[in-house]
């Protein structure tokens, strides 16, 4: 039996309140000081941190004792219209006009519009094994793009893995142009190893420099290192040298795999996982950094291009064009393995 449950912005306050119990799931929902809406969805293995009304942005995940998040410098999220603002997230969907870091020659803010995107509406559907946050917004630009976009996030009864899903509907009578990463912020684990069924030398190193990246000379030599193949990247045991950020891309999985599937394994056995379609997702990202700020092991980035901005996807070819009423659903399985 399936049941809705309608949410309004008006049942989140600053004390908290459960608006759902029965033996698999508990919601409760509140607002953060910041005034930005959440609900802690948990089960039997643990809980997310959503922020339906944000984006539908997961701000925090943490499962049989483990905090999946990455360490970063917010101690609440932020409302803001950009998801710079508020970097502090587990994950939030990149895109969707426009996707990754913005050449000098893009318009469109890191990681496009639909992060902190305000959310229509907003509602729970509940089954005997699942509990799912739903959500809707329709964007909509005068002399510009009409699309409906459809983010989910479901819970499954006594598991540590949960879906990620994001449903695109062109809602205009000419093509869009779609670009989407659904962007998983892991933390850091040190002596964490990578493991993956595609070939490791499928990942290659990204060797252009943003304009947010500032080299220093280990930094340029760690990079060196790892392309004349002198060191490992499968291993995290050199903090120190991912700082600036470090990033590999894996192009055209479908040439490997219908179903990638990357994980990540810390020294006490835990075992985190990332599993999606190579139809729906044809590359990946791998993005470290640690710092005293923020660190971060984003083992596996799926998305529809390179994050290198809308240019570099339209030069490359890997653009997408979502046709007049036509609707693209992308979905992610994550978490504890």
């Amino acid at each position: 039996m399936n049941t809705n449950i309608p949410l309004w912005r008006e049942l989140f306050t600053q004390l908290p309140h459960q608006i759902l119990k029965n033996d698999e799931f508990k919601v409760t929902a509140s607002r953060y000081p910041s005034g930005v809406e959440t609900l802690e969805i948990k089960n039997s293995r643990g809980s997310l941190i959503v922020l339906p009304w944000m984006g539908q942005m997961i701000w925090g995940a943490e499962f049989d004792g483990h905090n999946l998040t990455m360490k970063n410098m917010f101690t609440q999220p932020k409302s803001v219209s950009e998801v710079i603002g508020t970097y502090g997230c587990f994950a939030y969907h990149s895109g969707l006009l426009a996707n990754g870091c913005p050449a000098p020659e893009d318009t469109h803010p890191l990681h496009g519009e639909m992060p902190c995107a305000p959310m229509d509406e907003a509602w729970l559907e509940l089954t005997e094994d699942t509990l799912t946050l739903c959500g809707r917004i329709e964007y909509v630009m005068g002399f510009g793009h009409h699309y409906r976009a459809e983010p989910r996030v479901t819970l499954h009864k006594d598991s540590a893995l949960f879906d990620i899903v994001m449903s695109v509907t062109n809602l205009a009578s000419v093509a869009m142009p779609l670009q989407y990463m659904c962007h998983m912020n892991y933390a850091y684990v040190a002596g964490a190893k990578f493991d993956q069924n595609i070939p490791t030398e499928a990942w290659r190193l990204r060797e252009s420099i943003p304009v947010h990246v500032t080299p220093t000379p280990t930094w340029m030599d760690f990079n060196q290192d790892i392309l004349n193949g002198r060191v490992t990247t499968d291993c995290l045991n050199q903090p120190e040298c991912y700082d600036p950020e470090i990033v590999f891309f894996a192009d055209e999985l479908d040439q490997y795999t219908t179903t990638p599937e990357f994980t990540m394994t810390t020294p006490d056995g835990t075992v985190y996982l990332t599993r999606f379609s190579s139809a729906e997702f044809n590359y990946a990202t791998r993005w470290i950094l640690h710092n005293a700020d923020q660190q971060v092991a984003a083992f596996a980035l799926p998305a529809t291009c390179r994050p290198e901005g809308f240019k570099a996807a339209q030069q490359n070819g890997t653009l997408i064009r979502l046709e007049p009423k036509a609707t693209k659903v992308f979905k992610v399985t994550t978490g504890i393995a």
